[in-house]
């Protein structure tokens, strides 16, 4: 077996391993999708630091980390039942806020002592991961209530199968018809052929989720529009990351798929974008 081959087997077991994790943590219960959320988060916020400190800026790791959790678990003491009912989340709620609110001037008051040579750098990426990383990732512990009577985690299932028919029709219309690149700068196997095709695959994923949810299927397949374009670009936005840090992966953690940021880079641009729609329209 050549390298190729050998490659393309470990990368088909390890995304079969990742789909049964994300869809059983999804699914299991709001408590096992809030832990899969915060490992994803952990693991994106400290691979985007990597990524920062290889074009040797210096952010407050510590700090940063803090606040991206601590957001993350006030979005999940607002959702989930569980908290509200068995452990009185909502008398702990505005302490943890303002704890979090004071972090962001703790930044500026710990620079002054670091005596580093980009003080206003270093600050702006330790809170980078908070818009990057965490708040897209707290959106999504919403997705399964947006315009339901109760949590449906089918729907979180159902965006998140968008994004990756996007990914597999724009990969495969790509190898066999990809002639125009995209945006050859920060991606050069990107083509417009690949974004057509998976914007087909999308919107197929879209109506196939709306006929098994009994929804609008113009409803989800405008979702799927706008979680292609949407996902494109934080595809993009990654390799601009990846590019400046000059590294081919963000990381080595889901082997043949790189880091949690080269697997979910377009689910945490997209997130925000589709969590709009979703209120608006559902």
């Amino acid at each position: 077996m050549n390298d190729k081959m050998k490659n393309l087997v470990v990368r088909t077991i390890s995304g079969v391993a990742l789909l049964v994790v994300v869809f059983g943590g999804i699914l299991w219960s709001q408590w096992s999708l809030g832990a899969l959320l915060l490992l994803m988060l952990v693991g994106g916020v400290t691979e985007l630091f990597s990524l920062i400190e290889k074009q040797n800026l210096q952010p407050q790791r510590a700090l940063g980390m803090i606040a991206c959790v601590l957001l993350f678990a006030l979005n999940f003491m607002l959702v989930s039942d569980d908290i509200q009912v068995l452990y009185g989340g909502s008398k702990y709620f505005v302490p943890i806020l303002a704890f979090f609110a004071l972090l962001f001037p703790l930044m500026f008051i710990c620079e002054l002592y670091r005596k580093q040579a980009n003080p206003a750098a270093n600050i702006a990426t330790t809170i980078l991961p908070v818009f990057y990383v965490a708040l897209p990732l707290s959106l999504l512990l919403y997705m399964p209530i947006i315009g339901r009577e109760a949590w449906n985690p089918w729907v979180l299932i159902g965006y998140i199968a968008i994004v990756w028919s996007n990914d597999v029709f724009a990969y495969l219309s790509g190898m066999a018809f990809g002639r125009h690149r995209l945006f050859e700068r920060l991606s050069p196997k990107k083509s417009w052929e690949g974004f057509f095709g998976g914007l087909i695959g999308a919107l197929v994923g879209g109506w196939v989720v709306a006929r098994l949810m009994g929804d609008e299927p113009l409803a989800w397949c405008g979702l799927a529009v706008v979680t292609v374009v949407t996902a494109v670009l934080g595809d993009l936005v990654e390799s601009m990351f990846k590019r400046a840090a000059e590294v081919k992966d963000s990381g080595a953690l889901i082997p043949g798929h790189g880091g949690v940021l080269d697997r979910f880079d377009a689910l945490l641009l997209s997130a925000p974008f589709v969590f709009v729609y979703m209120i608006t329209i559902f």
